[in-house]
């Protein structure tokens, strides 16, 4: 992994499994923004950050499932940047589990730098794109 990763860990709730006993697929998506959310922080761009009219929109995402979690299991959840265009970048996502280190998915996802005021895609602003870029890991 890149020295760059970002990583967060995720307890799983008992809320978050299914009649199966595992994590309900659906969980996964929810770790995953918390995963992004927490890495655009770190970055300088929260909530109620400084430039309200610099957000983000969720173009795309996939997750590939590889293996089961379950209630009360650490997960550690790593991003990295894996592109960066003019309006948006790819974000790359491994969800294992915490003390294993065993794989449990992996997931993408493509983010559009995006102006809410004027509902429009917009280029990444520089200072953002040039720290996305110095983050890129070797894909």
């Amino acid at each position: 992994m890149s020295t760059m990763t970002h990583e967060i860990n995720v307890s799983v709730r008992y809320c978050e499994t299914d009649a199966g006993g595992h994590v309900n697929n659906t969980s996964y998506f929810i770790y995953l923004e918390e995963a992004r959310t927490k890495f655009f922080q770190t970055l300088g761009y929260g909530m109620g950050n400084t430039y309200p009219s610099v957000g983000f929109i969720l173009a795309s995402t996939k997750c590939d499932f590889l293996d089961q979690a379950y209630f009360n299991q650490n997960l550690l959840i790593t991003t990295d940047v894996a592109a960066v265009g003019m309006k948006s970048f790819k974000l790359v996502h491994q969800i294992r589990e915490e003390q294993s280190r065993k794989p449990i998915a992996q997931a993408e996802a493509v983010i559009v730098c995006f102006n809410y005021e004027t509902q429009q895609s917009r280029p990444i602003p520089e200072e953002l794109k040039a720290e996305l870029e110095s983050r890129l890991a070797a894909h």
